[in-house]
Order: C-alpha cells, then structure tokens, then sequence
C-alpha cells in the first residue's frame, strides 16, 4: 500500500507541474500555500499579498552544515531584508519540534514551515529525486503574489547578499 501511495503522490506531484507548465520560473503565479511554522503558527502566501515581497527558500534538513549556514547567513541579513519590505520563510520536510529546536538553536528571526509530507515541496517542483527532501532553491515572490526570480545557485554563506540584490530590483 505505501508504494501505491508514493507513487500516486509523484503522479499528482506532476499533474501540478504540468498544470504550471513545467518547472514554476520567473513571471508565474507563486502557488497558494499554508503550512505550520516553528511556533505551530499558520502561516499562508496570501498573508503578505500587496504587503511584502517574499523570500521562500527550500532547504533539505535542519541543523545540517550547508542548511546552518544558508539559515545563519538570512539570520544576520535579516535587517536589510526586512527593511526592504521583505519577509523571509524556511521549508523543509522536517517536523515542528525539528523547525522549533533549529530556530531556537541559531536564534532565527524568521518563520520555517514544516512541510513533512511534502506537499508544499511538491508544489514547487523542488523535491529531490528519489527522496522526500527539498533542494536548494529560493523563489523571490513580489508583493502581487508573482515570482521574479528563481534562484539555484545558493551560496549558502552569502545568501542574504544574493537575496537582498534581488529584491532591490523589485
């Protein structure tokens, strides 16, 4: 039964795929979305429609190097993120109590989503093959809700440089 579940969970992961025309890219609507964040707040994508841009970055594990660093470097750049109108959400397939120790841990300023079923990471076309993990991937979604950018190339120590380049030319 579970591989029958899995597999039937790939094939509507690609149905939304298909329905977005393949990978989500620059210029298409951010699918809707909402998910519990490390304090067990709700948190949706109409949220912050026509108030703040969003920086939704994907990251594989809690408390692992690369995720430490990419989380530490939006801790510290947080600031200037924040002051250009901007908000910042985490997802991982990790639970709550994993976000909640991680966050507290490295004192992050910013909500993470847990997505253990991965439904949020299907929805972006991030999963990683074969595994119920997010790759790297960060979308800069603007305040009507449109992704402008789609960005793959993390360097985890100076993402909130990359981020923040971006978002200036929001």
């Amino acid at each position: 039964m579970g591989r029958r579940w899995a597999w039937l969970a790939g094939l509507a992961a690609a149905a939304r795929l298909l329905a977005h025309g393949g990978p989500l890219q620059s210029g298409m609507k951010a699918p809707a979305f909402e998910a519990q964040d490390q304090n067990g707040a709700t948190v949706r994508l109409q949220d912050f429609a026509g108030k703040f841009n969003v920086v939704l970055y994907f990251y594989p594990k809690d408390d692992t190097p690369g995720c430490t660093r990419e989380a530490c470097a939006l801790r510290d750049g947080y600031q200037a993120i924040q002051a250009a109108g901007t908000v910042v959400l985490g997802v991982s397939a990790d639970d709550v109590g994993s976000h909640a120790a991680f966050a507290k841990k490295y004192a992050l300023p910013f909500s993470i989503l847990a997505d253990p079923d991965g439904k949020l990471i299907d929805t972006y076309g991030v999963k990683m093959p074969l595994l119920n993990r997010a790759s790297r991937i960060t979308f800069i979604i603007d305040r009507q809700g449109v992704i402008r950018y789609r960005v793959e190339n993390v360097d985890t120590d100076k993402h909130d440089r990359q981020v923040l380049e971006l978002i200036k030319t929001l």
